[in-house]
C-alpha cells in the first residue's frame, strides 16, 4: 500500500470582490452526496479511511496505553494522565479514555460512505468495486472491534442510520457489536481479494478478515468458530509465517505475508507517531513504553526474540549514524521495545517502519489455544511449534502443551503488540488466570526493584475493570440517550 497518501477534499470557494489572476470561476463544489463518481473517486475514499490508522488518537498512539494495565510494560513520557489508566483510577472524562471514541467513528462514518455510494458508480471495474467494499466492510468491523475491547458496549451506525441523519442512537449490547463484527467480516471476506500484486501491498485482505474473525469468536467464546476461521490463515501460503521473526519488524521486509495488518507508513509521506512514542528519547524518540522486567525473564535462554524485541543494559545498538550503547537510565525500567524502533542511516528515525496490528503468528497460537481449550493439551502443538521453530530451529520443541506453554508463547511473540492485558482479561472470565492476584504483583525494573512511576501494586476490580467507562462528553452531547456502562 505504498501508492496510498493522504487524502484532501478541497471544496472551491468564490471570493466575492477578488480582481486578480486567481479570481477564476469554480468547477464544482464537492460534497459527500456529489464526489462518489468515478474508480478514482472510489479509491481515493477507501484512502481515506486507511489514513485515519495514522492518527496519534487512534493506532498512531493511543490504543496501545490500554495495554499499559498489563504486567508487561509500565508508561513513560509525560503524560501524567495516563497513569490512571495503568492504576485503574481511570474515569469518563480520563484523556485517553476519551479520545480515540472520535476516530473510531470517523472510521466507521467513512466506511458507511464507501458502502453507500461506491455501489452506485458505474464507471468502475467490478473486482475494484468489490474490493472497495470489502475494505468498507473490514475497517467498520475493525473500529467496533475496538470499541467493543476498550467500552464493552457502544452506539451501531450503518449506511441506514446515515441515510437517515439517525446519529442519535443509544448503546448496544456487547452481544449486538460482536454480532454486528461478525456480519461486517464475513462480507469482508467474500469480497476481499487472497492477495495483492507489489504496488498493493498493505492492503486488507481475505485473510486479514479472517484472521479478525478468529480474534472475535475467542473474545466471543466460540471456540470451533475461532479455530475454523484461524485454520483458514494458517493453511493458506498467502499468509505464512514470515521466514525470520525480525522480518515482521524491518523496514524493508515488513509487509511481508505474516503481516495480515499494519498502518502504513513511509517515511517523508505519511506519518504516524508510533515509533517516536516507542525509541529512546536521547536517541529521537519520545520514550513512553517500557517493558518490564517480568516480562524480560519470560524470554528463555536462547531465544532470539528476546534481542530482537527488547533494548537491555548494554545492549549495543545501531542508531543509524553509529553504534551506541544502550544504558539502564534511558528508562524507568531499565528496558525499552527494540522492535519498534529503526533509524535512517543520515540519523534520524525511520518512518517507513509498519505498526504491526495482526500478524498470522498471533492467529496460529489462537487456534493452539482453542484446540488446547476444546480438545485438551497436545492439540495445538502444531501451531505452537511452527512459531517456535520459525523464531529458532534451536529452541526446545514443545510436545503436548497446555495453556502454561501457550501463555508463554503469546507473552514473547507478541509483547508489546498490545494483546497482553486482553489475553489476560480473555483467561480471567474463562478462570484460567486470577488476574486480580498477578495485577497485584509490583513491576520490577530490570535491577529487581520495583519501578517508581507505574509498578506499584494495583487492585483489578471484577466485573467493572474488565472494560473502560464511556466518555463523559459523548453521554453529554448524546443529551441522555447514551447511558454510561455500569460500575462508573
Amino acid at each position: 500500500m505504498q501508492r496510498i497518501k493522504h487524502i484532501f477534499l478541497i471544496t472551491a470557494v468564490l471570493l466575492a470582490g477578488c480582481k486578480s489572476v486567481l479570481d477564476v470561476k469554480p468547477k464544482g463544489n464537492y460534497t459527500t452526496g456529489n464526489y462518489w463518481r468515478n474508480q478514482s473517486d472510489a479509491l481515493d475514499g477507501v484512502t481515506g479511511i486507511y489514513n485515519t490508522l495514522l492518527e496519534e488518537d487512534y493506532t498512531g498512539f493511543n490504543e496501545f496505553v490500554f495495554d499499559n494495565c498489563s504486567d508487561d510494560q509500565v508508561r513513560g513520557g509525560d503524560h501524567d494522565y495516563d497513569a490512571a489508566i495503568e492504576d485503574f483510577s481511570y474515569d469518563p472524562s480520563t484523556y485517553s479514555v476519551r479520545v480515540g471514541w472520535r476516530w473510531k467513528y470517523e472510521t466507521i462514518s467513512r466506511s458507511n460512505n464507501v458502502l453507500i455510494y461506491v455501489p452506485k458508480i458505474t464507471d468502475i471495474d467490478a473486482a475494484i468495486k468489490n474490493r472497495c467494499l470489502g475494505e468498507a466492510h473490514f475497517f467498520r468491523a475493525f473500529a467496533y472491534w475496538r470499541l467493543l475491547l476498550i467500552y464493552g458496549e457502544a452506539p451501531i451506525v450503518t449506511e441506514d442510520d446515515v441515510l437517515k441523519s439517525n446519529y442519535k442512537k443509544p448503546k448496544v449490547s456487547a452481544d449486538q457489536l460482536r454480532a454486528q463484527i461478525e456480519t461486517d467480516l464475513l462480507a469482508a471476506a467474500d469480497q476481499l481479494p487472497e492477495t495483492y500484486g507489489d504496488g498493493d501491498k498493505g492492503r486488507v485482505s481475505k485473510g486479514t478478515a479472517w484472521g479478525l474473525l478468529c480474534k472475535l469468536y475467542m473474545n466471543w467464546e466460540k471456540l470451533d468458530k475461532a479455530i475454523e476461521f484461524g485454520s483458514k490463515v494458517t493453511t493458506n501460503a498467502h499468509y505464512a509465517l514470515a521466514p525470520k521473526y525480525a522480518d515482521n519488524f524491518s523496514v524493508a521486509t515488513g509487509n511481508n505475508s505474516e503481516m495480515l495488518l499494519a498502518v502504513q507508513t513511509v517515511d517523508g509521506n505519511g506519518y504516524s507517531d508510533f515509533i517516536t512514542y516507542h525509541a529512546p528519547r536521547n536517541w529521537n524518540g519520545w520514550s513512553f513504553f517500557y517493558p518490564t522486567k517480568g516480562l524480560v525473564d519470560e524470554f528463555e535462554a536462547g531465544d532470539p526474540r528476546k534481542n530482537i524485541c527488547i533494548m537491555q543494559p548494554g545492549d549495543q545498538v545501531n542508531i543509524g549514524t553509529g553504534i551506541a550503547t544502550y544504558n539502564a537510565d534511558a528508562s524507568w525500567s531499565g528496558y525499552h521495545y527494540k522492535k519498534f524502533c529503526s533509524w535512517k542511516p543520515s540519523g534520524g528515525l525511520d518512518y517507513s517502519l509498519k505498526t504491526p496490528l495482526m500478524r498470522s503468528a498471533d492467529i496460529y497460537l489462537l487456534v493452539a489455544e482453542a484446540k488446547i481449550r476444546v480438545n485438551g493439551a497436545g492439540a495445538g502443538d502444531a501451531e505452537i511449534k511452527a512459531v517456535r521453530q520459525r523464531a529458532s530451529a534451536t529452541l526446545p520443541v514443545v510436545t503436548n502443551a497446555g495453556m502454561k506453554e501457550l501463555m508463554h508463547e503469546r507473552r514473547v511473540e507478541l509483547c508489546g503488540e498490545n494483546e497482553r492485558h486482553q489475553d489476560l482479561l480473555r483467561w480471567d472470565k474463562a478462570k484460567l488466570v486470577d488476574i486480580v492476584a498477578l495485577y497485584k504483583l509490583p513491576k520490577k525494573a530490570y535491577d529487581g526493584t520495583t519501578i517508581t512511576r507505574g509498578g506499584a501494586a494495583r487492585t483489578f476490580v471484577r466485573p467493572k475493570n474488565y472494560y473502560f467507562p464511556m466518555p463523559q462528553q459523548e453521554i453529554d452531547r448524546s443529551q441522555g440517550i447514551l447511558i454510561q456502562n455500569p460500575n462508573f
